[in-house]
């Protein structure tokens, strides 16, 4: 018995972002949140970029890689919540599938962003050999290379499957796993793909924070100063908030049990890493962060 492939694929590559629709008393309010958060995020990585950028004093490989982190955050907030600000206002939720592509280098900036700490707190002698500009500038590029290489291949590979019937979307952006459901073919391999996929982009670099903050936490320990060993903790500290923030909604997200998941619960979920997360990045940054403090209250006062 033939089948019509009108009645089980899509009729185009427009897709349509359920999102927040079932809190239709609250769009207005949920568009204010949202706006004000997004605009914290924007001002406050920028407020970074810039003070990293003017300050010759921050001309050093983790700040480089701070740099690059905060413009990471406006990349991909600005990705998901402009296009989140719309759809709150408007009837018709539709988006594409190039629209859907987004940025996720975050993981492996972390990664890098550690293996800096590492070298600075491990190698103190061998540090301005090993992180030199070129080297820092290759770690980045690769890191960039690898996230973006990776999400193209995810959101072609994807959107190539076959869909059913509707082509709403229960998520307010692309998000894998909603997306999945709603292709035709039995999704088990596929969600074995995401799932090993996840692992490695997700999980390996994580292995790689967990071993290298092993060896710079048994490197502090034995430093014979109690000052050296709080200046030394002090460096890590915010990388290490940030690591558990993003980490901690990845590893939900992916590693939860089916069966307390709903579209509901996973829009909230999301809404850690893709709204909350990168609004506290900045402001931990900035207050647990003497240098760029230091640098933002002297620039202030000036003015």
């Amino acid at each position: 018995m033939e089948t019509n492939p009108d009645e089980n694929q899509t009729i185009s590559d427009v897709f349509i972002l359920v999102g927040f629709s079932y809190l239709t008393r609250l769009q207005i309010l949920l568009f204010l949140v949202f706006l004000a958060t997004y605009l914290v995020t924007l001002v406050g990585n920028l407020i970074i970029i810039l003070l990293i950028k003017l300050n010759p004093s921050l001309h050093t490989p983790m700040y480089f890689f701070l740099l690059n982190l905060s413009f990471l955050e406006v990349c991909y907030t600005s990705s998901v919540v402009p296009q989140l600000l719309v759809h709150l206002l408007v009837e018709q939720k539709t988006i594409t599938v190039v629209g859907c592509a987004q940025l996720g280098a975050e993981c492996c900036l972390l990664a890098v962003m550690v293996y800096d700490r590492y070298i600075a707190i491990c190698k103190p002698l061998h540090y301005r050999t090993i992180m030199s500009g070129r080297v820092c500038a290759q770690l980045a590029a690769a890191s960039w290379t690898i996230g973006i290489s990776v999400e193209v291949a995810q959101t072609t590979w994807i959107f190539s499957l076959p869909f059913c019937g509707s082509n709403h979307i229960h998520h307010f952006f692309c998000d894998i796993p909603p997306v999945v459901k709603m292709a035709c073919t039995n999704t088990s391999k596929n969600e074995i793909v995401v799932l090993a996929v996840s692992v490695l982009f997700i999980m390996s670099p994580f292995l790689m924070i967990i071993v290298s903050y092993i060896y710079i936490i048994s490197t502090i320990l034995r430093l014979p100063s109690a000052e050296g060993r709080r200046k030394a903790f002090s460096t890590c500290s915010s990388h290490l908030m940030v690591v558990t923030l993003f980490y901690g909604t990845a590893l939900f997200t992916y590693l939860r049990p089916k069966s307390i998941s709903t579209p509901e619960s996973d829009q909230m979920i999301s809404l850690m890493y893709t709204v909350v997360t990168p609004v506290l990045n900045p402001i931990i940054y900035t207050l647990r962060n003497k240098e760029v403090k230091g640098n933002l209250l002297t620039r202030y006062t000036d003015n």
